[in-house]
């Protein structure tokens, strides 16, 4: 791992529909450029580590919580966020990194989208597809 790379804890709230929230999150997450490893400790927590020149702790949470995740949202936790970010956005300005530079939320929609069970599949072989 490098100087870049973080590893942070992502709490999410017991109450949800979906009751494996971490491991969900891991799934859609770990496709991600810039994630270098999304592991489910339990059906609530999440480690999570990433390149710091792809993402930030708040970017990831954000992106969660656009598709439908419930973070935990206790003091201390709201505290320690607010400390990441901080330290997160002065590495990046220290780096040259700039604002919104990554397109991670067009990546998360597609692999949500494609992890959901819908009827827009072709169960047919790659190959009878073109005798239609």
């Amino acid at each position: 791992m490098t100087n870049f790379t973080k590893q942070r804890d992502v709490l999410f709230h017991p109450l949800h529909d979906d009751e494996n929230q971490a491991i969900t999150a891991s799934k859609m997450l770990v496709d991600l450029d810039g994630i270098v490893l999304a592991d489910a400790l339990s059906t609530t927590h999440l480690i999570v580590h990433y390149d710091l020149r792809f993402f930030t702790l708040d970017v990831i949470e954000e992106l969660l919580e656009t598709v439908g995740f419930h973070l935990d949202n206790n003091l201390l936790i709201k505290i320690k966020r607010a400390l990441y970010r901080y330290t997160e956005e002065t590495e990046r300005a220290n780096l040259g990194c700039s604002e919104g530079q990554s397109n991670c939320t067009r990546e998360v929609f597609i692999n949500r989208y494609q992890q959901l069970p819908h009827g827009c599949r072709d169960k047919r072989p790659e190959h009878w597809r073109n005798y239609l």
